[in-house]
């Protein structure tokens, strides 16, 4: 089976076990076929926060509205909007259409984040990296979506004649 079909997938970085989440930790999934599109080299690490500069561990940040800001009131907006470019970059430059980033994060957030208030409640909402990809119509799926990027790949997969 040559490259056709054969399509990558950008993956947050602490899904894939590395501790790069803002208290150090990672958020790794256990999941065989993750593991398998890992060992195929389709699955691309990266975190869009550590790649904007921000250390590790750090503040914990929310949105709010169009900016980001730590617990402690810091604007982090800039390092937010920088890691997303960067992933879209990356995204582009590999003709990357699909990824799995970490639900609920200001930045990789698909169907939730944090309200802004630092009081532990979600909402309806995306994170910056996450609406950055998909106005340039990458398709972006949570850890808890693993069988619908699955199947959404599958689908490139046929379309594209493999």
């Amino acid at each position: 089976m040559g490259e056709t079909g054969m399509h990558k997938v950008l993956v947050s970085a602490c899904l894939l076990g590395q501790p790069v989440r803002y208290d150090g930790q990672s958020k790794g999934i256990v999941s065989d076929w993750l593991n398998a599109l890992g060992a195929e080299g389709r699955a691309l690490a990266f975190c869009p926060e550590v790649a904007g500069g921000l250390p590790t561990p750090r503040p914990p940040a929310e949105r709010q509205g169009e900016l980001v800001v730590t617990i402690s009131g810091l604007d982090v907006t800039t390092e937010f909007d920088r890691g997303a470019e960067l992933a879209l970059g990356l995204c582009l430059a590999q003709g990357i259409r699909f990824a799995l980033l970490k639900e609920g994060s200001p930045s990789c957030g698909s169907g939730r984040i944090y309200n802004g208030r630092f009081e532990g409640v979600s909402m309806t909402g995306e994170g910056k990296t996450t609406a950055l990809l998909r106005r340039h119509g990458i398709q972006v799926f949570s850890e808890d979506q693993l069988p619908e990027l699955a199947s959404a790949l599958s689908l490139a997969a046929t379309a594209a004649g493999s």
